[in-house]
């Protein structure tokens, strides 16, 4: 049994992102967001609802036991990017690329032998 949550169109990139994901990884749930939570940045509040998200699914929907899950699937993948423009030097522009993402989390449950994959 598996919880997801998905928040979708987030203006923060996926480059911030990736890098507190790769944190949590393979870690408990406890762990996890108690990493989260220290850990500065924008990225690690808005990945920390989204694993919020997922855990309240595995109580709510799934009926799971909150302390035996573990984040088994994290990702931060490029949604779309809104392009601006900002005036140049000698009459030119540059481009401002405004990157948006896509934040996946899965819990899955831990098997009684300790398995974790």
């Amino acid at each position: 049994m598996e919880a997801r949550a998905i928040a979708k169109y987030i203006r923060v990139s996926p480059i911030k992102l990736k890098s507190v994901a790769d944190l949590i990884r393979g870690k408990d749930l406890a762990e996890a967001l108690t990493i989260l939570k220290f850990t500065p940045g924008r990225g690690s509040e808005v990945i920390e609802k989204v694993v919020q998200s997922a855990a309240a699914n595995a109580e709510n929907n799934l009926e799971l036991d909150r302390d035996g899950l573990y984040v088994a699937e994290v990702y931060a993948n490029y949604g779309p990017t809104m392009k601006r423009w900002r005036p140049g030097a000698q009459g030119r522009a540059s481009m401002i690329l405004k990157r948006s993402s896509h934040i996946g989390v899965v819990l899955k449950e831990r098997s009684a032998e300790g398995e974790t994959k």
